[in-house]
């Protein structure tokens, strides 16, 4: 049986560019908020991080770039939502057009670049859901930060100031912060994971967020990228093992998008023609749990793991958890098959009732 929203998205989604449809759906699901955030979650409780989530699986950040429609969101199914990325400063991101979709993948291409409003609009935005909506109340809410386009790469002192601004005026509203160092669209952040880096960046970010939460620790957690080699996602584990036990560190995001194009069912001439990007999708599924594998077998039980990449239902969403996840998060997917599909996998992660037939 064909599904009505696989007929809107084939025959009409497509017609309209990503990026503007991406606009035109988040519009209408927020104009759905005040039903949405009534319904109850769907799923399992999950405990993690010392945080107690609705259930497994979160919205993974770029979706929601602003904060602008959290708890519509949760409303859909999702146990949390993971904004951003925020960046210090607010920028427009890379230059129009920027999102493609690849159909005969179920892909996304993307260099959006960190489009985003900047951590003190965002910080505000917060603000006033807090008021509204007290802590405890809505989804687990993560906020991911990225470093600034303008912030020299190679400047480690101006990297850890932009990234202490973020921190200090979005850790107060976040149930979990997210450094992103991972992304191929900002140039040079991803020299950022280099161990030699990435230690005293996270360590900073953590004595950032303490100072600005007094009373309460938020999470910390890093996000990577799947186009790591294995010997430099295990440093990226050790470096996590010993920032679990200074106290920096509480998990690891894998993955990212890729810059890999081995393996895409598009033609290799149409892919080349769209320029760089990264790809998310089914396309990154296969590597984006290699790496958690190889993350789960180094660090142990102690260590949060958040699978993401490439998990386009139930089964997959299940596969990464026995895979060693925590916690998965969709985006990708969720664009694909449309606003029942979160409440559809939460509900058949837990072998509830809740997913719909």
């Amino acid at each position: 049986m064909v599904k009505p929203y696989a007929l809107l998205f084939d025959h009409v989604a497509t017609r309209i560019d990503p990026e503007r449809a991406h606009h035109l759906g988040f519009a209408g699901i927020r104009a759905g908020a005040p039903l949405l955030s009534r319904l109850p979650s769907p799923g399992a409780p999950v405990r993690a991080m010392g945080l107690e989530f609705p259930n497994a699986l979160g919205l993974a950040a770029g979706f929601d770039k602003n904060a602008v429609g959290v708890d519509a969101l949760a409303g859909l199914g999702f146990g949390h939502v993971e904004v951003g990325t925020v960046t210090g400063l607010a920028q427009p991101g890379n230059p129009a057009p920027r999102l493609f979709r690849l159909t005969a993948d179920r892909a996304v291409l993307n260099r959006m670049g960190f489009n985003n409003e900047g951590a003190q609009a965002v910080a505000e935005r917060l603000a006033r859901r807090a008021v509204r909506r007290p802590r405890g109340s809505g989804p687990v809410l993560g906020v991911n930060i990225g470093k600034s386009k303008v912030v020299p790469d190679d400047d480690q002192r101006a990297v850890e100031a932009d990234y202490e601004r973020s921190a200090s005026l979005l850790a107060p509203h976040a149930d979990y912060l997210v450094v992103n160092v991972s992304s191929p669209n900002t140039p040079g952040l991803r020299s950022l994971q280099a161990v030699e880096r990435l230690g005293p960046l996270l360590a900073h970010v953590r004595r950032v967020a303490d100072r600005a939460t007094p009373g309460r620790r938020v999470p910390l957690l890093v996000k990577i990228a799947p186009d790591l080699a294995d010997d430099d996602v295990l440093a990226v584990a050790d470096l996590a093992v010993a920032g679990r036990r200074d106290e920096v560190l509480d998990g690891v995001i894998a993955t990212n998008t890729t810059i890999s194009r081995e393996g895409l069912r598009t033609p290799a001439a149409e892919v080349a023609a769209l320029g760089a990007g990264g790809v998310s999708g089914a396309p990154l599924a296969a590597r984006a749990e290699a790496v958690l594998r190889l993350l789960r077998g180094r660090v142990g039980d102690d260590l949060t793991l958040v699978g993401v990449g490439g998990i386009d239902g139930p089964e997959a969403a299940a596969a990464r958890l026995a895979a060693g996840a925590d916690l998965v998060q969709a985006y990708t997917a969720f664009v694909y098959e449309g606003p029942a599909w979160p409440r559809r996998v939460a509900g058949a992660l837990a072998g509830s009732g809740d997913a719909p037939a």
